[in-house]
């Protein structure tokens, strides 16, 4: 298999998830800057890539199967990461709540298409604005909160405003997991199949 300029795009991303991770936590001055930096720079290449692709032609089934892995994987490390830092009091449990229904919508959506795929029906469940609007929200609000996760280092508003986004991309998350499940819906009324039950 022939790994096209996209796909290793994609691949960087996904490496760059280490780094931002390992980066998050060293004890050096601006290291929350440097992070916030990395994580822009994975969000850029999954702009490029999709361009590129579409662009230059240059699609494969490899990468259409990565890209959205990386996008999940990126925005979960992130989360988790976040959580992580904050601990203790209602702000702890805010952050926390809203990534859980982060992961947990992008695992339901990811099975959802993975379904329909199966069954010929990918075409209904596709990205809408919804949904785009739901991750440019996600990821403003990400960087915002990279940069201010140290106690020592935030500037209350600034720090409050990356929470509200966090929640309106909560919000917008849920909003386009009921939009991917209305426009299934028809198909999940149908009979289903034996293989996946447990």
């Amino acid at each position: 298999m022939r790994i096209n300029l996209p796909t290793w795009l994609t691949l960087f991303r996904v490496a760059l998830l280490p780094v931002m991770v390992v980066v998050f936590y060293l004890p050096f001055h601006g290291h929350n800057i440097t992070a916030a930096i990395v994580f822009i720079l994975a969000a850029v290449t999954d702009w490029l890539d999709g361009y590129l692709a579409r662009r230059l032609k240059m699609t494969s089934a490899f990468g259409a199967f990565l890209d959205p892995v990386a996008d999940k994987l990126m925005v979960a490390v992130t989360l988790f990461l976040l959580v992580e830092a904050h601990r203790g009091g209602w702000s702890s449990i805010l952050m926390a709540v809203t990534a859980a229904i982060i992961v947990g919508r992008e695992i339901s959506v990811s099975a959802l298409r993975e379904w329909m795929a199966e069954i010929g029906m990918r075409a209904t469940v596709k990205v809408a604005f919804i949904g785009k609007l739901k991750t440019v929200m996600q990821m403003v609000a990400l960087v915002v909160l990279i940069v201010q996760h140290e106690k020592e280092a935030k500037l209350l508003s600034l720090y409050n405003i990356g929470e509200w986004l966090l929640v309106i991309a909560g919000i917008l998350t849920i909003w386009s997991g009921l939009y991917y499940l209305r426009a299934a819906w028809p198909s999940l009324q149908g009979e289903g199949r034996d293989g996946g039950a447990k």
